[in-house]
């Protein structure tokens, strides 16, 4: 199974692309795709709600494996350079850039904007991925594009087996109720093997439930590995209790308040102690109070752009996770919403 994120600005053509990749499925403020043919199964996940918001491309990201950053011939956008700096905070390592509409460009022009993007991509997580044109009118480099998913899926897929001992956790991004089912939710497995009949808790709201079965692709099975999208049936709560987020765990750390390690973004302000920003734990978000900072072992009033610095933050929302999570730090009120990310503190 290989879970792509399609990205870019509403003019850049992702959502045509989208569509040819596969069968429209869920809508929210993000779009699903769906592919499945001769053992080859595909879901792209399009960020329809960005850049309105952000939060549809964070959880975008935060769904996939491999994520494509489309750009039109009329080149990168204020829209495009967002992208790149949340792909950046992040940590996205998996991706290609995608030349769309190819055939309404000469190819002087996109050898062109070829290199402008790999000059803009220096020092970023998108500085070594490749890039390709295609048209999803002359179907020009579609084939070859899918033919580099497949390759870049092959890598992801065995670093997923890397996670499969480690305590099973689901990441939840979808809930309702089926009648005479009860609570069904959909999610992403990120570490760890689920089975049918397993005990565990619903997090950050602490509640013990059993998944009743599991379903991948409208088949049931018995057991499903990191990096599998599925649906789970529960037991013991219904689906009124369960938001977008929660995370199917036994090993979560849950807390309002946090002093993560971070690097801020180049292309961010200065961040002030009582600055009001916006947290990011996988899909869970938070609004949280910069309440101490320090740079090179000083208690400091800002932090510079671009700086690394010991945030100390509250919040009054209950966010759970682990020692690996990576939070993103980002300011809704400004033009660039990414301010950076951070990773818990273990001295705290």
């Amino acid at each position: 199974m290989t879970k792509v994120a399609i990205i870019g600005s509403e003019q850049s053509g992702r959502t045509a692309l989208a569509s040819k990749l596969g069968k429209k499925g869920n809508i929210s403020d993000v779009t699903m795709y769906d592919f499945a043919k001769s053992g080859t199964v595909l879901i792209v996940v399009d960020a329809t709600g960005y850049p309105k918001s952000i939060k549809p491309l964070i959880t975008a990201l935060n769904l996939t494996d491999i994520v494509l950053l489309c750009i039109p011939p009329t080149g990168p956008d204020t829209y495009t350079g967002e992208c790149i700096v949340a792909l950046n905070s992040a940590g996205c390592r998996h991706g290609l850039v995608v030349l769309t509409k190819s055939d309404l460009a000469y190819q002087g022009a996109l050898d062109g904007l070829k290199k402008r993007i790999r000059k803009i991509a220096t020092g970023t997580v998108l500085e070594n991925w490749d890039q390709i044109a295609v048209s999803t009118t002359t179907f020009e480099g579609m084939e070859e594009l899918k033919t580099m998913i497949a390759s870049t899926g092959e890598k992801v897929d065995y670093e997923l087996s890397q996670l499969n001992g480690l305590p099973p956790r689901v990441v939840i991004d979808q809930v309702f109720n089926v009648t005479g089912i009860g609570c069904v939710v959909l999610g992403v497995v990120k570490q760890g093997t689920i089975h049918a009949k397993d005990k565990i808790a619903m997090m950050p709201v602490d509640k013990p439930v059993e998944i009743r079965s599991i379903q991948m692709h409208d088949v049931n099975v018995k057991s499903a590995a990191a990096g599998a999208r599925v649906g789970l049936a529960l037991k013991n709560i219904q689906s009124k209790d369960v938001d977008r987020g929660y995370v199917i765990s036994n090993n979560e750390t849950v807390t309002t308040d946090f002093t993560l390690n971070c690097t801020l973004s180049r292309f961010t302000k200065r961040v002030f102690v009582g600055a009001i920003l916006h947290i990011f734990a996988g899909l869970q978000s938070a609004p949280v109070r910069v309440e101490k900072i320090i740079t090179n072992g000083n208690v400091v009033d800002y932090a510079e752009q671009g700086s690394e610095c010991v945030l100390t933050l509250s919040g009054s929302k209950n966010i759970a996770y682990i020692e690996s999570d990576r939070f993103i730090l980002t300011s809704l009120d400004e033009k660039q919403r990414f301010v950076g990310y951070g990773f818990c503190d273990l001295g705290t």
